[in-house]
């Protein structure tokens, strides 16, 4: 594998331990090959249910995202159904201390993991997914050749937001695009809306992130250039505030000169305050049914993989209004 990926064995390893200190092109030249060679650790046998921890182990991106607390609230639910416990680690504070998540909870004797979000992790994954029944919960990545993902309709989601703008009489839109597959599908979303309604040469797209910091300079770039859009879809909730922050910085009113749809619908869309419009995705449901998976996917690691997509729905609230005339 480090010869097809052009780099050393200790690399190698590094990446598939999760480490923080390996640059972002080598780690995903270590990806990519893991991903050619169809790398997987031998599967051990199956470990008789006596011998079983009833510990689950819950891979997080980033605890300071609040869009996890109700698909976690979902997930124990169903583990709980089961008989099982989560242990939740997050990848962001472990990298930190040159630490994998993965690795952490596999450590622990974990019966199964599940993957919350769009994961920096995605070779240390790949790398036990062969040993541990594996369940991917609101991402599509990485992709497993065993397991199940449970997602939202991000398409349908992003596309319902996009059109909610458009009957309230936007003609300018743009939207701040987010990471991985997930980011593309709601960009999907938001280009068939505006290609339907014959807006395709009026609407802008720029790196969003999932950040308030990346939505804040997102925005700043598109309501800074022209023609200055007079709506904005961000990938997220968080990016959404980052945009809404941007634009009081700028003296544009919200949602007079600007509005702002935001997506997940978490708490921090529901503070009066704030009052984002947001597409509701399901997270409960979304973290209910990955856990259901798991649980059987524990009881019998042989079953075929599968894909459940919870719909979505568009929650409005005061960040959306008509555009000035």
């Amino acid at each position: 594998m480090a010869a097809a990926a052009g780099v050393s064995k200790s690399l190698v390893s590094l990446v598939l331990q999760g480490s923080a200190q390996v640059g972002e092109a080598r780690r995903r030249a270590v990806l990519d090959a893991v991903a050619d060679l169809g790398y997987r650790p031998t599967r051990p046998a199956q470990v008789a249910p006596a011998l079983r921890s009833r510990t689950v182990g819950v891979v997080l991106n980033d605890l300071r995202n609040p869009w996890f607390v109700d698909l976690l609230e979902g997930l124990t639910t169903a583990l709980d159904g089961g008989g099982s416990t989560p242990l939740l680690s997050d990848s962001l504070t472990m990298q930190r201390v040159g630490r994998s998540s993965v690795r952490a909870l596999v450590d622990c004797g974990v019966d199964g993991l599940v993957v919350v979000g769009t994961t920096s992790e995605e070779a240390a994954v790949l790398a036990v997914a062969a040993d541990l029944p594996v369940v991917l919960a609101g991402t599509t990545e990485p992709r497993l050749p065993l397991g199940d993902v449970v997602v939202n309709d991000d398409v349908a989601g992003a596309r319902s937001a996009t059109e909610h703008l458009i009957e309230l009489g936007h003609r300018r839109l743009a939207h701040l695009r987010g990471p991985g597959d997930i980011g593309a599908l709601r960009l999907q979303g938001f280009r068939e809306a505006v290609d339907h309604g014959g807006l395709t040469a009026g609407h802008r797209v720029d790196a969003g992130g999932r950040t308030e910091e990346s939505g804040y300079a997102g925005a700043r770039r598109l309501l800074t250039g022209s023609p200055r859009p007079t709506a904005i879809l961000a990938f997220n909730d968080i990016a959404a505030v980052g945009a809404m922050s941007a634009a009081a910085d700028l003296g544009i009113a919200v949602p007079e000169e600007l509005s702002v749809v935001g997506y997940d619908d978490t708490s921090l869309a529901q503070i009066r305050h704030l009052s984002l419009t947001s597409v509701d995705n399901g997270n409960f449901a979304v973290g209910a049914q990955a856990g259901r998976f798991l649980v059987e996917r524990i009881a019998d690691p042989s079953l075929p993989a599968r894909r459940f997509i919870v719909p979505t729905r568009l929650v409005v609230r005061g960040t959306t209004a008509s555009p000035r005339t």
